[in-house]
């Protein structure tokens, strides 16, 4: 499918969401049902060496300053300033989560923490509501947890959704309209909200053809539409795209666990990789340089359902809001920033706070 296409698409399935729409598919209900029965099968071929279900608890603070920190007890840091700590939350599925692998080190959230600790010299508190399995439609859930406790609004939010979407079948109308939700109320209460949009289902190794070309044609269309849905409501995208492929290609006896197949901890340093910088800049601890578009590295203003269909193509891009609108719609600007390397924190036991958001969370130590 040519980026024109994926843009058409993309804008239909947003128009529908937006106006209650939902008779717009991915692709054929038959052929979706063949991709789902074809990463079953791949699962169940799979030997069991995956994560029994369990999910690291990385809930705590990161940095050099910060009370779980062995060089906090020197005296040393980031928390020297006494700067409060930068609060950021993880929602969305078994990615978000950190499912399949064995330390809290190794999940997205304790990496975008400590590498945004590194970056912004200050402390960064960890809550991850993330639940395995989950579906746009328990974004809902999530983000009243997030909004209804006693605690601050975070500072940023980041979200990865959208697998369970296309292998279960959501239609992708309603997926889009509950991810924009999530966005909207969480932008409304004061937080910067980063996406990591749906990433590309064709690169799992054991899908074969012809169900892995339909399996990257909905994600990736499904990860368009995510991309205008959320820069609608003033959120930004990274796309993960085919980031995970290479993990997936090579590690195949860890990507699979009870709910859905999952990242190795390669997978996920790369996919924190790619977020960071867009964290960052959503935050502005981004140098101002950076936030220029890069004619050299194909950035610029595009309409934001061509910028949504060129980063669903093109793995660690991001798009962000520009312009209100334009003759196509809203504009958007597309980059491609330069990848962050993200380095595992020290210390990462979690608090009895910490430990009470991930009880209500609903999932497992």
């Amino acid at each position: 499918m040519t980026n024109m296409s994926r843009a058409r698409v993309a804008r239909r399935i947003a128009a529908g969401a937006a106006y209650g729409g939902g008779g717009v598919g991915l692709v054929g209900a038959a052929a979706v049902g063949l991709v789902l029965a074809e990463v079953r099968m791949a699962r169940t071929a799979v030997h069991n060496g995956n994560s029994g279900g369990r999910v690291p608890t990385a809930d705590g603070c990161y940095g050099w300053g910060s009370p779980h920190s062995t060089e906090a007890e020197s005296g040393g840091g980031y928390g020297a300033s006494g700067e409060p700590p930068i609060l950021l939350t993880m929602l969305g599925d078994s990615t978000a989560a950190g499912q399949g692998v064995h330390r809290a080190a190794q999940t997205p959230g304790a990496l975008l923490a400590s590498g945004l600790a590194a970056v912004a010299e200050r402390p960064v508190r960890l809550s991850n509501v993330a639940q395995p399995g989950a579906q746009s439609d328990d974004l809902d859930r999530q983000v009243a947890l997030v909004l209804g406790t006693a605690s601050p609004v975070p500072d940023v939010c980041v979200i990865m959704i959208g697998a369970n979407d296309v292998t279960r079948r959501m239609p992708p109308t309603r997926s889009v309209r509950h991810l924009s939700a999530a966005v909207r109320r969480l932008r409304t209460a004061g937080a910067e909200v980063v996406v990591g949009t749906c990433p590309d289902l064709g690169t799992i190794e054991p899908v074969r053809q012809p169900l892995r070309w339909l399996a990257r044609r909905a994600s990736r269309q499904l990860a368009a539409a995510q991309t205008i849905g959320t820069v609608e409501q003033g959120g930004r995208t990274v796309s993960l795209g085919d980031l995970l492929g290479p993990e997936f290609a090579a590690n195949p006896r860890e990507l699979f666990g009870p709910d859905n197949f999952h990242p190795s901890a390669e997978g996920y340093a790369t996919a924190a990789m790619a977020v960071l910088p867009t964290v960052c800049a959503a935050l502005g601890l981004w140098p101002a340089e950076e936030e220029r578009p890069d004619v050299s590295r194909r950035e610029g203003f595009l309409p934001v359902a061509r910028a949504a269909a060129e980063a669903a193509a093109e793995a660690g891009t991001e798009v962000t809001a520009a312009m209100p609108t334009g003759p196509r719609g809203p504009w958007a600007l597309l980059k491609r920033r330069r990848r962050q390397p993200v380095e595992p924190p020290p210390t990462l036991p979690p608090d009895s706070a910490s430990e009470e958001a991930r009880s209500r969370a609903g999932t497992t130590e």
